[in-house]
């Protein structure tokens, strides 16, 4: 197995970089991918540690006790560590694999699912029913579709500027076309993973419906992998204002508003503002991306007569 010791190599992209990432998460990320790589733990093995940490951060948020939040946020801060270290341990290793980024989602789902149930639990005395309703709003349906909208333009985003090979950007054809292609019976686990994965990107490409308009006509016309130079250009000018958004709406900007209102003793407060504030930015992300789209599709013959 080679392994590229430069922390450079680990990164996606500066273009999709938070700065508390940068400057916090990334480095550790990378201390503890260079230990595994001597200790040769898959990346994979990586993402079932940071479930276990995240889970055990929601299991903390249970309690009122001060001493239980502190606890909760390390661990929690902990598992954000290793779900970095996982993707900077795979490129640094060659060991990307399809599953590995369909179990790296699944575990941001299971760290926020724990977190939900737990604070609803602490708070059922007092709220009743309310808070479950409150929950299932914010979690079910706006922190669901708020992630995989931020995820997608990311890879989006990676996919104009590197390729395919640069990005993590996935078709529902293409995922259902592996996950026929295995079996049950040799392959239950990354069928399964698969089985879901397939209405994750479903889900994504219909928010999107002016991307998938123009990577339909460019694919058709000139190929996915040979977007004109001008064209990737003009759509990195387009896309890069919005990446702040798109990580605003993935985990740091969450994770502090959740620890503030933890630290507060209003945990509720966390789902209010992922139902206000994050869905403005969500629904302002994506009309901005989407008249990106619509421009550039209707600027294509420009486009191709340069090639």
């Amino acid at each position: 197995m080679t392994v590229n010791s430069n922390i450079e190599t680990t990164l996606k992209s500066g273009d999709t970089e938070e700065w508390l990432d940068l400057y916090f998460t990334r480095p550790l990320g990378f201390f503890w991918a260079k230990l595994f790589a001597r200790l040769h733990v898959h990346p994979n093995i990586v993402t079932i540690f940071s479930i276990f940490l995240g889970v055990g951060a929601g299991f903390c948020f249970y309690f009122e006790d001060l001493r239980w939040t502190v606890c909760g946020i390390f661990l929690l801060v902990w598992a954000n560590i290793y779900d970095s270290c996982d993707g900077q341990l795979a490129r640094m290793t060659g060991q990307k694999t399809k599953l590995g980024r369909i179990l790296d989602g699944f575990a941001g789902d299971a760290w926020f699912f724990t977190i939900y149930f737990f604070i609803c639990l602490r708070l059922t005395p007092v709220w009743g029913v309310w808070i479950w309703l409150l929950a299932a709003l914010a979690g079910l349906i706006c922190h669901a579709k708020q992630c995989q909208l931020a995820d997608y333009y990311r890879n989006v985003h990676l996919f104009v500027l590197k390729g395919k090979s640069g990005s993590e950007l996935d078709s529902s054809a293409k995922v259902k076309a592996d996950y026929e292609a295995l079996r049950w019976g040799n392959d239950f686990i990354q069928k399964l993973f698969l089985y879901f994965y397939i209405g994750y990107t479903k889900s994504q490409e219909q928010m999107t419906p002016s991307f998938q308009h123009l990577r339909a006509a460019l694919q058709a016309k000139i190929g996915e992998q040979s977007w004109p130079e001008q064209l990737r250009k003009d759509f990195r000018q387009g896309s890069l204002p919005l990446m702040k958004y798109a990580n605003i709406l993935t985990f740091n900007t969450r994770a502090i508003v959740l620890y503030i209102s933890l630290l507060c003793f209003v945990p509720w407060a966390y789902f209010i503002f992922e139902i206000t504030v994050m869905n403005v930015l969500f629904f302002y992300m994506r009309q901005r991306h989407e008249q990106l789209c619509r421009q550039l599709y209707q600027n294509l013959p420009t486009y191709e007569a340069s090639i």
